[in-house]
């Protein structure tokens, strides 16, 4: 623990934003943790009464895509925001960017040779259309970069019941559901976010290892660095929900945000490797949003680059569905945590502060 003000932060800045928060001016805004120089400068926790928020919406506006099954109700405040009443917060597709630090150490050990191994041949005991030859050109990395070339309907949003990953929810074999889409487009080519591409990633990672992706990840990425409570949904047909099931505290999902500020080290042990990190938060997609050309996001393995410049990050993330963010900003030596509930709205309106205005202020009044 620390203060803005020892750790070089103009305290004006952060202390109306946090009044800001606790406010709503932004939304349902759950945790916000700020570190400076390995402190913590900032914490704060804010709670909401989602019980009763709950009961007033509206039945046709429900956000679960599977009734049958508890773990995928959205709606229900015993699992969303928080897992039954702990600090264990909903990370949705932040879980992406943990399973790929995880993949990351088994690359490091060569359990798995390199990204450029093609990806159908860990799927060999599964029975699915192997007649276009697209598929079986697909590789790791190419999963890792969403250019994966799987058909992936997304038109509408997670609203919508004809969305792909609405439906790979529903499902009851989540693996067999995302190898029997077609492909669209030739791998490694086009940028299409896919969350089914992630669920392939954990199962690799799986059939690679030996280990579910939660086993891995608690032995080989976790422990290492003092994670110790966690909860990871598992799927209907036993696997770990790598691309959205994972619930962290705040504190530990700066944890990881912090071991890639230093670049895969903790307390001086290289947990996952320099090569490995950089390349997760290289733009190696730079352009995300071709429809939008005001946007500089790019993407690396399962990680946001914010803003780059050249091919180099300047600020990289991990984000969320309904508000979840971990943001590394490593030329200020900053990790920003958001943690939130908040998807009928804006769910990022608080993290585009902080990142526009709030962090600039507290830097510049130093």
């Amino acid at each position: 623990m620390s203060s803005p003000e020892a750790e070089g932060l103009d305290p004006e800045p952060v202390d109306r934003f946090i009044e800001e928060l606790k406010a709503g001016k932004y939304g349902k805004v759950d945790h916000f943790l700020l570190i400076r120089h390995g402190r913590i400068v900032a914490d704060q926790r804010i709670d909401h009464d989602y019980a009763a928020l709950a009961k007033t919406y509206d039945p046709e506006d429900l956000i679960s895509p599977n009734p049958s099954n508890p773990l995928y109700d959205y709606d229900n405040p015993d699992l969303h925001p928080y897992y039954q009443g702990t600090d264990l917060h909903t990370l949705q597709s932040v879980t992406k960017s943990v399973t790929s630090a995880a993949l990351g150490i088994a690359v490091d050990e060569g359990v798995i040779d390199g990204v450029e191994v093609k990806a159908m041949p860990f799927f060999d005991q599964y029975a699915f259309d192997r007649s276009d030859p697209r598929k079986q050109e697909m590789t790791l990395e190419d999963l890792l970069t969403m250019r994966s070339g799987i058909e992936w309907e997304t038109e509408g949003g997670y609203s919508q019941g004809t969305h792909s990953t609405v439906l790979l929810e529903g499902s009851d074999k989540w693996i067999q559901y995302v190898v029997d889409q077609p492909m669209d487009q030739n791998p490694g080519t086009v940028y299409e976010y896919n969350d089914g591409a992630s669920v392939l990633i954990g199962k690799i990672l799986r059939v690679a290892t030996g280990k579910r992706a939660d086993e891995w990840a608690r032995e080989k990425l976790f422990n290492p660095i003092g994670i110790d409570d966690f909860f990871w949904k598992i799927t209907p047909d036993g696997e770990t929900d790598t691309e959205g099931g994972l619930f962290l505290s705040a504190h530990d999902l700066a944890r990881l945000g912090y071991l890639f500020l230093r670049e895969g080290v903790w307390n001086g042990k290289q947990v996952i490797s320099k090569d490995w990190v950089q390349q997760s938060v290289n733009p190696i997609v730079q352009d995300t949003s071709p429809d939008n050309p005001e946007s500089s996001f790019g993407y690396g393995y399962q990680w946001w680059v914010h803003e780059h410049e050249e091919g180099q990050p300047i600020v990289f993330g991990g984000r969320g569905f309904g508000g979840q963010s971990v943001t590394v900003f490593p030329e200020s030596d900053v990790v920003a945590v958001f943690l939130g509930w908040d998807p009928r709205n804006d769910p990022g309106a608080a993290s585009r502060e902080f990142y526009d205005n709030v962090l600039p202020a507290a830097l510049s009044g130093h």
